[in-house]
């Protein structure tokens, strides 16, 4: 074999073998970087948007649109310890929702949850976090809002295996002060 030939051939090998340690590498980022948009509390910045549909709303079968614009940010507060900010911002239309109301569209009420979660998950994989949710009255129109300032408990606990994330995300607000003429949030 002719050194030109030796010298292609150990070239090719080299970079044929950090091909493949680069796609391995890019793949385990790539299984990571998906775990962590499938975690609403992971340490992400990240802005998922979620749409939703309702119809048959009322006496006149009203309707319902809107895309929650839900902004995570992620903050250290040391080696072992994050706060996650989750913020929930609709953008509804609706119509005729309460009886022959017509159309709105705009803003609905913010909701803004902080919960206080361990960098790592638990010994058997459970990632978790807790803390306050609070309910701001924003609502452009009286109709998309509760016109009600609200607070209470939120918490998240999830597992992610084999490439599922199982888990669930709840809270409870109670409303404080806002309109008075409205009903008391309890939800």
């Amino acid at each position: 074999m002719s050194m030109k030939s030796e010298w292609a051939i150990r070239l090719a090998a080299t970079l044929a073998s950090g091909l493949l340690v680069c796609s391995a590498a890019w793949a385990e980022d790539t299984q990571d970087l998906a775990k962590k948009l499938s975690n609403p509390i992971a340490s992400l910045i990240s802005v998922p948007f979620q749409f939703n549909w309702d119809q048959g709303y009322g006496p006149n079968d009203g309707d319902k649109g809107y895309v929650n614009i839900q902004p995570v940010i992620p903050f250290s507060l040391n080696d072992d310890w994050n706060v996650i900010s989750r913020t929930i911002l609709p953008v509804a239309y609706q119509h005729d929702i309460a009886g022959p109301s017509g159309n709105q569209f705009g803003l609905g009420d913010i909701s803004q949850s902080l919960f206080f979660s361990p960098k790592k998950p638990t010994a058997n994989g459970i990632i978790w976090g807790v803390g306050p949710v609070f309910l701001f009255p924003t609502a452009t129109d009286e109709l998309l809002g509760g016109q009600k300032w609200g607070a209470g408990p939120t918490a998240v606990v999830l597992k992610q295996k084999d490439g599922w994330t199982v888990g669930m995300l709840a809270n409870h607000i109670w409303s404080f002060a806002g309109d008075g003429d409205r009903s008391d949030i309890n939800a």
